[in-house]
């Protein structure tokens, strides 16, 4: 069919992630006798992922980011022919992320949950199992003290015995230790009984505030990962710790939002913000993050996951609370990768101000 020879502009639409941002882009096609478009060559014929790699470069660029390890791998996830389709139609062109969300990954673990989940004041052990399986959680903590290591199961420390091994991968805290080497010595003991050698390590002689000792952690954190724990530590909200915990070989990074059990969400926001800015680790805030809401929060930061237990486990419903911060971990990093609108200082329009007002 021959050209009619006349010209007409068409709109190209390329989707771009993390950001979302919809690019349009004003392409040319010549518009045919019957009023078809008969396209020229796609210009996008090149392999989907690299394009997927390039636009999400220039973004990351944009931001200035620090965290260019992280951004290397977040790179090879999201520009992966799996997380994508490239379709080619009459009149647009549709670059489309898979609506698969990222996984967590923590050493040498993928997980698709991005809560933990503690085990501490449930009301019995049957509640605390039925509230872990609600959760959707893969990792759950244990106090090393309040568990029976010694294989004689005692009924009075059997928590061990409702955490399924196939189901969950268990974290034992040092939890009590009030100095560097007791917390070794406990996870020592864990290792010895035959648990994991995931750690998480937590170190607070202040028996009111609760608070971590940033010295006892960093060097309990030295010896550990020199004897091959896979150590997650729990933190203040502290940058310069994280940075030194991360440097010497921790698998994570745990700053607190607020005390323990306190309930009271994410009070220093800005220093959190740093740690997870210069993070190479996972970031995972600990801690006080008393509702779903909070944890929504933490991950809308770009937290890369939570540790949550008395918000759930004093709840009038623990199994519906677990199920509520599952919602609310899941919606709050779905907005973090399809990327918050902008804070403006003034208001913006949703509807157009002019034309059916004005009669142009």
């Amino acid at each position: 069919m021959q050209s009619s020879g006349r010209r007409s502009n068409f709109v190209t639409k390329r989707k771009c992630c993390p950001s979302q941002r919809v690019v349009q882009v004003q392409k040319s096609a010549l518009l045919t006798a019957s009023g078809e478009h008969r396209l020229p060559a796609c210009p996008f014929r090149q392999p989907a992922e690299k394009l997927f790699e390039r636009s999400l470069r220039g973004i990351l660029a944009a931001r200035g980011s620090r965290r260019q390890a992280a951004n290397d791998n977040r790179l090879a996830a999201l520009c992966s022919p799996e997380r994508h389709s490239h379709v080619w139609t009459n009149s647009f062109i549709f670059l489309a992320m898979a609506d698969k969300p990222s996984k967590l990954k923590i050493a040498d673990r993928e997980f698709s949950s991005r809560l933990l989940v503690g085990t501490g004041k449930f009301a019995s052990n049957e509640l605390m199992r039925d509230a872990l399986i609600a959760s959707g959680t893969e990792l759950v903590t244990v106090a090393l003290r309040r568990a029976d290591i010694s294989g004689k199961h005692d009924p009075f420390a059997n928590i061990l015995d409702f955490i399924d091994p196939k189901r969950f991968l268990l974290l034992p805290n040092t939890s009590g230790a009030r100095n560097a080497e007791e917390a070794v010595r406990l996870a020592r003991l864990a290792a010895s009984a035959g648990l994991p050698t995931w750690i998480k390590l937590e170190i607070h002689p202040d028996p009111r505030y609760l608070l971590p000792d940033p010295v006892e952690t960093l060097a309990a954190a030295e010896i550990l990962v020199k004897e091959g724990f896979t150590v997650l530590p729990y933190i203040n909200t502290d940058p310069v710790l994280a940075k030194r915990l991360q440097d010497i070989g921790t698998a994570t990074v745990m700053p607190l939002g607020s005390p323990i059990g306190s309930n009271r969400g994410i009070e220093a926001r800005l220093q959190i913000e740093i740690i997870i800015e210069q993070a190479t680790v996972p970031v995972v805030v600990d801690a006080g993050l008393g509702a779903p809401s909070h944890a929504a929060e933490a991950m809308e930061m770009g937290a890369d996951a939570v540790l949550v237990n008395t918000a759930i486990a004093i709840a009038s419903d623990p199994i519906r609370m677990a199920k509520a911060f599952k919602k609310a971990i899941e919606a709050g990093r779905e907005a973090r990768e399809i990327g918050l609108a902008e804070k403006l200082s003034a208001a913006a329009a949703t509807s157009p101000l002019t034309g059916f007002l004005t009669g142009r």
